[in-house]
C-alpha cells in the first residue's frame, strides 16, 4: 500500500477520501438498519401467526392477550386490529384504519435512512468517474507538453491513477447496491405479510396452497 499511494495524484487522493466517506455513512446505515430490524421484530412471524390462529379459533381474548405483548411489527399490527374490533365490534373499516395505520408507520420505520444507502450506491460510481476523467484529462495534457518521445511507462502510470477511482467506485456501489437490495426485500417482504394478516383477522382465511401462513 505504502508504494501505491505516492504515485496517487492529489485529485486521486481527494476522490478516494470521499469515496471512503460516503462508504463508511452507508456501512453504518446499513449496521444500523440490521440491528433495527431486530429490534423491531422483522420477520418474526410466530407470535402473530398464533393470535391469528387464536382469533379465528374463536379464542378473542387470548388472540388479545398475546397481542399486548406487541413485541414485533406483525404482533403490534394485530393489535390494533384487536383493540379496533373490541372498541367498535361491527365497524371493521375503523379496525382496517387502525391496522393500516399502525403497519404505515411500522413500515415508514423499517425504510428511514434507506436513502442513505440508495445515494451511496448512485454517488460512488459518479465520484469514481470524476476522478477517472479529471486523471485522464491531467494524463493527456502532459503528453501534449512533453517534448520529444514519452516514456510509456509514465503514461501507463497516469491512466491506472485515473481508472483505480472508477474501479473502486464501482466496488462500493456493486457492494450496497446488494445491501440494498437485501434491506428492501426484507421490508417488501415484511409489507406483504402485514396486508395479509390485516386481511385475514377482518375477513378470514382461504387457503390456497395448504400449510401456508404468512
Amino acid at each position: 500500500m505504502s508504494s501505491v499511494l505516492p504515485q496517487l495524484n492529489s485529485y486521486a487522493i481527494v476522490v478516494m477520501a470521499l469515496l471512503a466517506a460516503i462508504s463508511v455513512v452507508a456501512l453504518t446505515v446499513t449496521l444500523y438498519k440490521i440491528v433495527q430490524f431486530v429490534r423491531l421484530g422483522v420477520g418474526r412471524r410466530k407470535r402473530a401467526q398464533q393470535i391469528v390462529e387464536r382469533w379465528l379459533s374463536g379464542d378473542g381474548e387470548g388472540a388479545l392477550d398475546l397481542a399486548g405483548k406487541r413485541d414485533s411489527a406483525g404482533v403490534r399490527v394485530l393489535f390494533a386490529v384487536l383493540s379496533g374490533l373490541r372498541a367498535q365490534p361491527n365497524d371493521k373499516v375503523y379496525a382496517r384504519e387502525l391496522a393500516t395505520q399502525t403497519a404505515l408507520d411500522e413500515l415508514a420505520l423499517m425504510a428511514r435512512r434507506m436513502p442513505a444507502i440508495d445515494a451511496t450506491v448512485q454517488a460512488a460510481p459518479m465520484l469514481g468517474l470524476l476522478g477517472t476523467v479529471v486523471g485522464m484529462i491531467e494524463a493527456f495534457g502532459r503528453l501534449s507538453q512533453a517534448a520529444g518521445a514519452v516514456d510509456p511507462s509514465v503514461l501507463a502510470g497516469g491512466i491506472w491513477t485515473a481508472l483505480i477511482t472508477t474501479a473502486i467506485g464501482l466496488a462500493i456501489a456493486i457492494f450496497f447496491y446488494f445491501v440494498s437490495i437485501w434491506l428492501e426485500g426484507r421490508i417488501g417482504r415484511e409489507r406483504e405479510a402485514l396486508e395479509r394478516m390485516i386481511s385475514t383477522m377482518l375477513n378470514g382465511r382461504v387457503e390456497t396452497r395448504p400449510g401456508t401462513r404468512f
